[in-house]
């Protein structure tokens, strides 16, 4: 429920010496559109090439594989980050990309949703978060992850390392997609509880614009990139 609105936004008009507007609003048909042109033309192997190097731009591991090795390369993340606990979400592409033995292993938690789950807590602890990347922006180097049921916002965040499985075919040039595609979801009525746009690890250069990687978030993230067609 929305609070308020009515009057905050008859506050607003008042201060723009108007009168409120509440019907007649027609979105601006704009003679150019020139975020729609950027990579418009790249095939999905350009825009593969294009995240790999801004991967190295944003401190971010970057891995290729197929489905049928993929929980391998997962596997070899591990042994490079030493890690051995792990917290995934419940998510039907893990039984998809054939991962079912992988996230049933005694050391891998999944995001419960009963009310009286430990999933934070577990999520705190864990050597590394796993998530699907819903759409990846490929000139920024960013995962796009929609939270649910099923789906903490936790996994991505607490844990000390960060994984995201990147379908090939989630691939699109930036944000101008990303956005376009959440539009659409939204007039079907399909509006996640949370959005996050991440774009590798964590990193604040605040203090005397030096960068530091690591300081409220996961140390260290690596994409795998998985060829899905």
């Amino acid at each position: 429920m929305i609070q308020h609105r009515d009057s905050f936004l008859d506050h607003v008009a008042a201060q723009l010496g108007r009168p409120r507007k509440t019907e007649g609003v027609v979105r601006p048909t704009y003679k150019h559109a020139p975020q729609k042109n950027v990579m418009a033309s790249y095939s999905q192997d350009e825009l593969v090439a294009v995240l790999k190097d801004q991967c190295l731009t944003i401190h971010t591991d970057f891995k290729e594989t197929s489905m049928s090795e993929l929980g391998h390369a997962i596997q070899e993340v591990m042994e490079e980050y030493a890690a051995s606990s792990v917290m995934t979400w419940e998510d039907p592409r893990f039984q998809e990309y054939g991962l079912s033995d992988f996230i049933n292993q005694p050391h891998v938690n999944v995001w419960e949703t009963h009310e009286e789950n430990r999933s934070i807590e577990l999520a705190e602890q864990a050597d590394v978060g796993i998530t699907f990347s819903d759409c990846t922006l490929a000139e920024s180097g960013t995962v796009t992850l929609l939270s649910g049921k099923g789906k903490g916002r936790s996994v991505s965040l607490l844990p000390r390392y960060y994984i995201a499985i990147i379908p090939k075919s989630s691939l699109v040039p930036r944000m101008t997609q990303a956005t376009q595609q959440i539009h659409e979801m939204s007039q079907q009525g399909r509006v996640p509880s949370c959005i996050n746009f991440i774009s590798g690890p964590s990193n604040s250069a605040d203090i005397e614009m030096s960068l530091v990687v690591g300081v409220h978030g996961p140390l260290r993230a690596c994409y795998i990139l998985v060829d899905d067609k």
